[in-house]
C-alpha cells in the first residue's frame, strides 16, 4: 500500500470519524467533556466588547481588548478584561462607574470574538489561523485546515498550549481516534492553541 494511498484513507476516515461523533450523543458528549458552559466565556486579548450604561450617550461604546489583557472605558480607566466572564467585567464597570453616577445599568456583550483563534500549521493542506465562535476540538481543527498532506506522521501531531510564560506539548495519534481509540486525545482547543501536524 503506497503512502500517498494511506493518506487518502485517512482522510476518508477523518470524515467518518467527524460524521459518527456527531451522530452518537454519548459519545460526543465523553470527547466534550472539557468544554466550559457557555455563561463562562474566557474574554480574550482581541475580542471587541460592547459597554452600554444605559440613558448615557457618552458611555456607550466598543472597545477592544489590548494584547496587555486590559482595555480603557471612560469614568473607569483601564478594566482588566482577559480571562474574565463577561459578567465579572460587568459588575466591574457597575461598581467603578456607582461612584459618579447612582444605581447604573450596565450592559457587557462580546460584540465580536477576535481574540478566541487556533493555529493549525505544518502538514495541513491549509494552515492558518482560524476563529472558533464555538468549541473546537483536535478533529475539527484538522477539517478546518482542509486535512492533512500525504506527508503527515499522522501519529506524532502536538498540541501545543500556552499558560502565561509556560508552554506545553501534547501528543495527538490520529489513527487511535480514527480506530475508536484513546478519544480522550481529541480535546476541545483553548484560544491560542496551536496543532502542529509533523
Amino acid at each position: 500500500m503506497t503512502r500517498q494511498f494511506r493518506h487518502i484513507r485517512a482522510g476518508a476516515a477523518l470524515l467518518v470519524l467527524i460524521s459518527s461523533l456527531a451522530l452518537q450523543p454519548g459519545l460526543a458528549q465523553e470527547v466534550g467533556s472539557a468544554a466550559p458552559s457557555v455563561g463562562n466565556y474566557p474574554v480574550n486579548a482581541g475580542d471587541i466588547l460592547e459597554v452600554l450604561v444605559w440613558k448615557e450617550e457618552n458611555l456607550q461604546k466598543q472597545v477592544v481588548v489590548r494584547p496587555d489583557g486590559y482595555f480603557s472605558f471612560p469614568l473607569t480607566g483601564d478594566i482588566r478584561a482577559e480571562g474574565r466572564t463577561i459578567e465579572a467585567i460587568r459588575s466591574d464597570i457597575s461598581a467603578q462607574i456607582a461612584r459618579y453616577i447612582p444605581d447604573p445599568v450596565v450592559s457587557v456583550s462580546i460584540f465580536e470574538p477576535r481574540g478566541s483563534k487556533v493555529y493549525v500549521i505544518g502538514q495541513v493542506n491549509r494552515p492558518g489561523e482560524f476563529p472558533i465562535n464555538r468549541y473546537v476540538d483536535v478533529i475539527q481543527a484538522l477539517s478546518m485546515a482542509g486535512g492533512t498532506t500525504p506527508f503527515a506522521k499522522l501519529d506524532e501531531i502536538k498540541i501545543l498550549r500556552r499558560d502565561g510564560s509556560t508552554q506545553t506539548a501534547t501528543t495527538f495519534a490520529y489513527n487511535d481516534i480514527a480506530a475508536g481509540k484513546r478519544l480522550q486525545q481529541n480535546i476541545v482547543l483553548k484560544p491560542g492553541d496551536t496543532v502542529l501536524v509533523p
